[in-house]
């Protein structure tokens, strides 16, 4: 355990004044040692995150860090367990006879970090902007009548037609979950980053010691009144133990490491594969993957402008690309990667590697440059964003960028950190102009493994994802997903798009892996989750 001085200015090291008069020497000395005092027995736990947070917005960002954010600040109505199946978190429901109307009740002591209960009307104002970002919401609001507020702790949400995944829509774990904000801020356009961080969630947000990129502190709400079941995944009691977390950058590994083993911070979210070996001689530390599932790597296009705005292009792009180049150079032990083409997950139900061949093969630059030469490429640079501060991940954009060279593409490689690539990915603009043509990325099992709720999927032009493919047909897949009666029909429906991804190039799949988290052996009951939690867990003296 560490202690922790609040009094601390953000940013230094110390709170030392220099007084111009002996009495105000003492006064600054008495306030320091009670400060030192009162915050002396706090637990704080210090982890360093797979990326820095400057977005703060969940609904707006899709960015996993700003993700994990809101699992700090914010709840939600239902939640996943450890077995997969959905449960009451700050709403039970009832459900009518004809599937129609669903009401939610929002249980008993729920409070905002404002100290301002939780009401209906703060759901349905969420719910609406929730489902004005969301590609897996977009299809539930399209079969939605209302959704309104029937007092002040009931929800009335009422549908069109039935739509079976509600409630799995409504629990989804990431890329968006479905954070409930207050009313107020829930009011700001769905395309518009809110500017207030008021939660009901276990821990709040300290405004006043974020550094964006840097550092962001959470305190322990004691107001939050959790559920009396057992954790258990994303559902059940979010107790918590520590009384203050805060999340460091340390773009270098072997930096962080060091600090891991010298007990100068607790959890390093992602370590680097190469150098596992240093960090598991420590005894003091434990080395596991969190995620069965793992992390797939994917390229993603930009549809709007030239050269990837044909698909000729995008198809000779993917003939020179190979999966085994991009892990080995990424991973190196292939131990911790696998070779896989399957957009929803090798191994899950829903899984097919249709299309993947040539990915897996190890891509062919000789039939690139022909399919190039044949599409007419007239040599419009390729802007490629580079994270440098992602770890393993900034070495993607290098293998790709070094492959298209080679199968004749004009390659303008640019670096920068990921919280400024997460920005400029929303920009429209010309690459000239500030925009891009590529970019990578990496989304987990838990998020890609059905039509529904992946989230690169939405094809709907200008309101879908970066990119922003325009394919009704793909649209159309997913909407055929939702009436399939069973699995052997979602699975024809799935490898159907799977085939049709990768024949227009919606995204290219490039690999899978683990995320490997070191902690300290005093950081104990960590929930297995693919999500990382806060609650639950304990820090020894």
């Amino acid at each position: 355990m560490r202690f922790v001085n609040r009094s601390r200015l953000p940013g230094t090291g110390n709170t030392r004044a220099v007084p111009r008069a002996a009495g105000r020497i003492l006064v600054a000395g008495v306030a320091m040692l009670a400060a030192t005092m009162a915050h002396a027995e706090e637990k704080t736990l210090t982890a360093v995150m797979h990326s820095g947070l400057r977005m703060l917005d969940p609904i707006v960002s899709t960015a996993h860090i700003t993700r994990d954010h809101g699992y700090m600040v914010y709840d939600v109505l239902a939640a996943v367990d450890g077995d997969g199946a959905v449960q009451p978190q700050m709403a039970q429901w009832d459900i009518s006879d004809d599937r129609l109307v669903y009401t939610f009740t929002l249980r008993d002591g729920l409070k905002f970090h404002d100290g301002a209960p939780v009401t209906a009307a703060d759901v349905v104002a969420s719910l609406k902007r929730w489902g004005a970002r969301d590609g897996a919401a977009a299809f539930l609001m399209a079969a939605t009548q209302s959704i309104e507020a029937n007092g002040d702790t009931t929800i009335l949400w009422t549908l069109k037609e039935p739509f079976p995944l509600l409630l799995e829509v409504l629990s989804k774990p990431s890329s968006v979950p479905a954070f409930i904000m207050p009313a107020r801020v829930a009011a700001t356009p769905a395309d518009t980053a809110i500017t207030d961080y008021v939660g009901s969630g276990p821990f709040v947000f300290v405004g006043d010691e974020f550094q964006p990129g840097v550092k962001i502190v959470y305190e322990r709400f004691d107001d939050y009144k959790p559920r009396a079941e057992p954790a258990s995944g994303l559902a059940g009691g979010k107790v918590v133990k520590v009384d203050r977390v805060e999340w460091v950058t340390m773009p270098d590994n072997q930096t962080a490491i060091s600090a891991l083993m010298g007990g100068e911070v607790d959890l390093i979210e992602n370590v680097q594969i190469d150098l596992l070996d240093i960090i598991k001689s420590s005894p003091d530390v434990t080395v596991e993957t969190r995620d069965p599932l793992g992390y797939q790597v994917f390229a993603r296009m930009n549809f709007k402008h030239p050269p990837f705005n044909d698909v000729r292009i995008r198809q000779a792009a993917m003939a020179a690309l190979g999966q085994e180049q991009v892990m080995a150079t990424m991973i190196g032990n292939p131990d911790y990667y696998r070779l896989c083409g399957a957009i929803f997950g090798c191994g899950t139900p829903l899984g097919s590697e249709a299309g993947s061949e040539s990915l897996k093969a190890g891509g062919d630059t000789g039939r690139a440059r022909q399919m190039l030469k044949d599409a007419g490429y007239d040599n419009t640079p390729v802007v490629i964003m580079q994270a440098t501060d992602l770890g393993i991940i900034g070495t993607v954009p290098v293998v790709i960028a070094s492959a298209l060279r080679e199968a004749g593409f004009k390659v303008d490689l640019q670096g920068m950190d990921w919280q400024t690539l997460v920005s400029r990915r929303a920009s429209m603009k010309p690459p000239a102009e500030g925009g891009w043509n590529i970019f990578t990325s990496f989304v987990s099992g838990i998020e890609a493994n059905t039509p529904l709720i992946n989230p690169i999927l939405p094809s709907t032009g200008d309101s879908g994802w970066f990119g922003w493919p325009n394919d009704p047909e793909l649209e159309a897949m997913r909407a055929a997903y939702l009436t399939a009666p069973d699995l052997d029909a979602q699975k024809a429906v799935a490898h159907q798009i799977q085939a049709h991804v990768l024949d227009q190039v919606i995204f290219i799949p490039l690999g899978n892996y683990p995320f490997v988290q070191a902690r300290s052996n005093t950081l104990n009951d960590m929930l297995p989750t693919a999500v990382p939690v806060f609650w639950n867990l304990t820090l020894a003296d």
